[in-house]
């Protein structure tokens, strides 16, 4: 993804235990797609976690899909576009981003045929993402796992 494109409060780094909270429920037998690479850690965190994962510099919007599962934290700002283009290409995910997206009328659209198959799960604590040039980030924002089509998901409520 062009950096230049990105807002400045879009460098928010996934921390290890954001992955390690939900680590049941990333299928182990599926490769994953680290698809907004950022300063790399998150895909090297899924790899401690026994995942297979692709992560490279190509940019999600101009790539073609990668993997078997997109588990990603992507920029928050371009939440929109990367839902919309997940749903379009029927590739399953587990993203993470901030609660208040989910009244958004894109969501409601992007979802409409295939809500049931969209699960959040709530982190046990606010997730508060390492961020560049500060020693300890604060997040003053609450984000769910946006899950989608998961393997093995399909029977939580």
């Amino acid at each position: 993804m062009n950096l230049a494109l990105l807002r400045t409060d879009d460098e928010y780094y996934t921390p290890k235990h954001a992955w390690e909270d939900i680590d049941r429920f990333i299928p182990k037998d599926k490769v994953l797609w680290e698809a907004f690479k950022g300063n790399g850690k998150s895909a090297e965190y899924l790899r401690e976690l026994g995942c297979e994962v692709v992560c490279d510099d190509d940019d999600f919007f101009e790539c073609s899909p990668k993997g078997d599962i997109v588990v990603s934290n992507p920029p928050f700002s371009k939440a929109k576009e990367v839902l919309q283009r997940l749903v379009e290409w029927n590739k399953p995910f587990i993203l993470i981003l901030p609660c208040a997206k989910i009244t958004t009328k894109y969501v409601r659209d992007s979802f409409e045929d295939t809500i049931c198959a969209l699960k959040l799960l709530v982190p046990r604590k606010r997730i508060n993402f390492d961020k560049p040039g500060m020693v300890k980030s604060k997040c003053s924002f609450d984000c769910f796992y946006w899950c989608w089509k998961i393997p093995g998901m399909e029977a939580l409520p």
